[in-house]
């Protein structure tokens, strides 16, 4: 494990080509026996692959395999996941973008005040001054959610639960403090839309990148996605692992199997077990599925998704990786169906590890 003092390693990409994750005319492999109780997660890798059949629910990558890219096969995976139970209940396919804060010296745009496309962007951290520093950070992560929410081409996306897929694989700053802060602002401009927010991540990989997340951030309390897992047996029992932040819930679980990735929707407790009448036992909650809760104001109405995508916002700046290219101790793949060292991943450079 490389120290600290070496956590970013510049990385140069020469080229980047979304690849499916197998051969479109390959034979499927067989899915576990109780596939028809998890949840698929695909993205960029996937197109021109043979999908299954929709399950319990799918999560749908907005990216290409790093921040300020687009998945060109997004709207005909999210048409794909419409095709679930939980889209059928009127419950929009949760997606997950990747994440990321080069700094200044990383970035091809970089924020220098507290606004962003003509918005006034309320910083936490004070006023933006053009530095790596985390008020920059914050406007920069911001700016990230901004534009995958607005350029995407996802569908509704108030109504989407939005998960940030938060991985050494892509662009940090030694500064946990300012990756928090990245993060955070990415949180606040989704939350600011009605969205709801998850963390997908590992515990070594989150400390790693943002330290310990304090009890007044934004990302103490979101929704937890755990990857690590081997078996429908270990995503269970990861559920009652610590959560990634103090005050978060882990709602689902990943593991791998053939060249999909499988979720495992974590069963849920009551709130507040004190509530109990004196010597209730409480049962077993059945497992949820855990795409976000339901809102009062909002009826869910059937979204339409096309496969052709007209944005009509410049495109968002791209970013100079920069990347930790020590082997992380979760197992898994390099975004779906990439093992690490695979020659698609360039240079550990281009998707996260797992997810």
């Amino acid at each position: 494990m490389k120290s600290a003092k070496i956590l970013v390693v510049a990385c140069l990409l020469f080229g980047w080509q979304a690849g499916p994750a197998r051969a479109a005319d390959d034979a499927p492999v067989s899915p576990p026996p109780d596939a028809a109780a998890l949840g698929y997660d695909v993205s960029w890798p996937q197109c021109g692959a043979r999908l299954p059949n929709p399950a319990k629910f799918a999560v749908i990558g907005v990216n290409g395999g790093r921040p300020g890219t687009e998945n060109p096969c997004l709207l005909t995976q999210l048409a794909w996941g419409a095709g679930t139970a939980g889209a059928a209940a009127g419950i929009p396919v949760p997606v997950y973008v990747n994440t990321a804060n080069p700094g200044r010296d990383g970035s091809s745009w970089w924020p220098a005040s507290n606004a962003y496309r003509g918005k006034k962007v309320t910083n936490p951290y004070g006023v933006c001054d053009g530095t790596s520093s985390p008020a920059c950070a914050y406007t920069y992560g911001y700016a990230l959610a901004f534009d995958d929410a607005n350029l995407r081409g996802v569908p509704d996306p108030a109504h989407h639960l939005w998960w940030l897929d938060v991985e050494t694989g892509n662009s940090w700053s030694p500064d946990t403090a300012a990756n928090t802060a990245d993060l955070e602002g990415m949180t606040a401009y989704l939350q600011s839309t009605g969205a709801e927010v998850g963390i997908y991540s590992t515990a070594h990989q989150l400390g790693k990148i943002a330290g310990t997340v304090g009890p007044g951030s934004n990302l103490n309390k979101l929704k937890n996605w755990i990857p690590g897992a081997d078996s429908t047996a270990s995503a269970q029992a990861k559920c009652a692992s610590e959560p990634l932040t103090p005050g978060g819930t882990i709602t689902m679980t990943q593991f791998t199997a053939g060249d999909l990735d499988y979720n495992y929707p974590c069963p849920t407790t009551p709130s507040n077990p004190s509530a109990l009448h004196p010597g209730q036992v409480p049962s077993p909650s059945p497992a949820r599925m855990p795409e976000q809760s339901p809102r009062p104001a909002y009826a869910p109405q059937p979204i339409s998704y096309t496969t052709s995508q007209t944005n009509t916002l410049p495109e968002v700046p791209g970013t100079a990786l920069q990347c930790d290219t020590a082997a992380d101790p979760s197992p898994g793949r390099s975004e779906h169906g990439r093992a690490p060292g695979d020659p698609t991943d360039i240079g550990g450079c281009s998707g996260p590890e797992v997810l």
